[in-house]
């Protein structure tokens, strides 16, 4: 679980385009990345996103931590979910409705139409801090992939909240596209109920959703009554999507939540509720108990690649790096398309004595930024690698590309001052490098009291 910064130095991000209209305290974006808990949201949002008209892989859909209940679109097609809200959906057609309710909102045109001019802004905006996501990754591995550092502060400006006009409109359109998925609306009115509620002790937390989407009890009513006529009244995603999402909770709850609240409310001996321990037991420190469970699960279910990969994490994190090779190399070769599995792996192979898992590291970190040319993380990892393997122009020109994308401009000039040097123009690589210098002068100049502005 990738947990790093959203952000761009110099730019602005509204947290959420559906947040009060009064301003907010200027506060970080925190995004998760884990490929399990993507697949999951990806297989309940692709087939709302195309019943919408919309193609899926051209909406970007960002995890953010947070234990607020919130899901906001911002910039055009770019859907936030924050972890509370997924974890606290009981069940995935929970999710699925509140899902289908912001896709109502990006296919009715309601943020264009509400704030068009902030919407040109933010787009720009959100378009380079959604380049730094996976900035400056420095940290181990969580759930498989690692803990980023990066990207200056994002300030959350004052934002417009949706008219009741409109909230109605999403959700009679969010029917309809349940309705295409083959689902009733249930899950959505079962997500609004809670809120009802659950009103007053919401609102003393400081809940977003609640204020920012008009509930009245006028929207269950109508949503009650169409549920009530769907001729997919009582259908489910099935059991199968309901485990995935037990164990997408378990996750987000083991490692975001107070490790003794994770061991007091996930009891017993399935699946989830030993995820969600383990994880808890890692981060309190009591490793040899975490492995144990994470032993267990794996010796259960030696086919899956997620429990292998925690098992990897865990014992990454806790120094055993050689031994933690083996249960990655299984979590790769079971999903060999996942690529933060593979920088998960690259990771460890860095760590290794002797520099034995360098040129590896340095192929399949390599890989990664192919698939995932965003992600800073990567390229940071692949210019450490090839530095201790002596290429100094790849090196440098790895660790310029990882200061783009994390928006740091002193540390992008740095290294590609050390790149002009070692590549020249007839290199390969020459004509990226002039890419990379005209995209590190377009970055804004670091304010005086950010460090990187004395580097």
């Amino acid at each position: 679980m990738r947990v790093g910064r959203l952000a761009r130095a110099g730019f602005a991000l509204a947290a959420a385009l559906l947040a009060t209209v009064e301003p907010v305290a200027a506060r970080g974006l925190t995004i998760v990345r884990d490929v399990e808990i993507e697949e999951h949201v990806r297989a309940i949002a692709d087939p709302l996103l195309s019943a919408a008209g919309l193609a899926p892989r051209e909406v970007d859909i960002y995890l953010v931590k947070d234990e607020r209940l919130n899901a906001f679109v911002a910039g055009g097609q770019n859907l936030f979910l924050h972890t509370g809200l997924v974890a606290r959906a009981a069940t995935p057609e929970q999710l699925a409705g509140v899902v289908a309710h912001e896709v109502g909102h990006i296919a009715g045109g309601h943020l264009s139409r509400q704030v068009a001019a902030r919407e040109r802004a933010l787009g720009q905006m959100l378009l380079g801090a959604a380049l730094g996501l996976a900035a400056a990754a420095v940290g181990a591995p969580q759930l498989g992939t690692a803990i980023i550092a990066g990207g200056a502060t994002v300030a959350q400006s004052g934002v417009l909240a949706f008219s009741r006009v409109q909230e109605q409109a999403a959700d009679l359109a969010a029917v309809d596209l349940l309705a295409a998925a083959k689902l009733p609306p249930r899950g959505l009115v079962e997500f609004l109920a809670v809120l009802e509620a659950q009103d007053m002790r919401l609102a003393a937390q400081g809940d977003v959703y609640r204020r920012t989407h008009p509930l009245t009890r006028e929207r269950i009513a109508v949503l009650e009554a169409r549920d009530e006529s769907s001729p997919w009244r009582g259908r489910t995603l099935g059991p199968e999507r309901a485990a995935v999402h037990e164990r997408v909770r378990a996750k987000l709850d083991g490692f975001l939540d107070e490790p003794e609240r994770v061991l007091a409310n996930w009891t017993g001996e399935g699946v989830p509720a030993r995820i969600a321990r383990a994880a808890a037991l890692h981060r309190r420190g009591e490793v040899e108990a975490a492995v144990a469970l994470a032993r267990g699960l794996v010796a259960e279910r030696p086919e899956d690649p997620f429990l292998q990969e925690l098992l990897a994490q865990i014992l990454f994190e806790n120094g055993r790096i050689a031994d933690s090779i083996a249960p990655y190399r299984k979590a790769l070769a079971l999903r060999p398309d996942a690529a933060l599995i593979r920088l998960g792996l690259a990771r460890a192979l860095l760590e290794l004595p002797d520099g034995r898992g360098t040129e590896e590291a340095a192929k399949l970190a390599r890989e990664v930024t192919r698939a995932e040319p965003r992600d800073a993380g990567a390229f940071r990892t692949l210019g450490i690698a090839e530095g201790r393997l002596g290429r100094i122009g790849p090196a440098s020109l790895a660790l310029a590309e990882a200061a783009v994308l994390a928006g740091n401009k002193a540390e992008a000039r740095l290294h590609l001052g050390r790149a002009q040097q070692a590549i020249g123009p007839g290199d390969p690589s020459w004509l990226r490098l002039q890419d990379l210098v005209r995209a590190a002068d377009a970055l804004p100049e670091p304010r005086p009291n950010d460090p990187r502005a004395r580097r």
